[in-house]
């Protein structure tokens, strides 16, 4: 298998953990409105889990093909670009949060954790969302055709 191969076999796996803590993620939501706080922290911990494993694939596959270029036809740009860098400034941003959010649960500091969790999971489910958009963008609308 190529390297080029390769990093877009992890591209895919990449789209599929984000699609994975988005679902989690709304599972999570679901859980906790419902009171099921042990199901709640699976949830939670298995979003944690694949956000972490979506940073180690995309650093693998970014440090073997770099960046890739989007293939779509020049007026989708702008709005690829617009996705792409909201993005990555929420990825960048929410990871504290999260790092957060896991720090209170685990010293049972459920009311900021409520408080703080009420702005991170919006923007932790956009980051997740929005990973896939891109990915689709970038191998699957045009998939190399503009």
């Amino acid at each position: 298998m190529t390297a080029e191969a390769f990093a877009r076999a992890l591209a895919t796996v990449n789209a599929g953990l984000n699609l994975t803590s988005a679902v989690l993620l709304l599972a999570g939501l679901r859980f906790i409105l419902r009171r099921d706080i042990a199901r709640h922290r699976l949830c939670m911990l298995g979003a944690v889990t694949s956000g972490a494993l979506f940073l180690v694939f995309y650093v693998t596959r970014f440090s073997l093909t770099g960046s890739h270029p989007f293939p779509g036809p020049d007026p989708v740009r702008p709005w690829y670009l617009a996705i792409l860098f909201s993005h990555m400034v929420l990825a960048i941003v929410v990871v504290p949060l999260v790092l957060r959010l896991l720090f209170l649960a685990s010293r049972q500091r459920f009311g900021a954790h409520r408080r703080l969790a009420r702005w991170t999971f919006p923007v932790w489910l956009y980051v997740s969302l929005t990973g896939l958009v891109v990915y689709l963008m970038l191998y699957h609308l045009w998939d190399g055709r503009t």
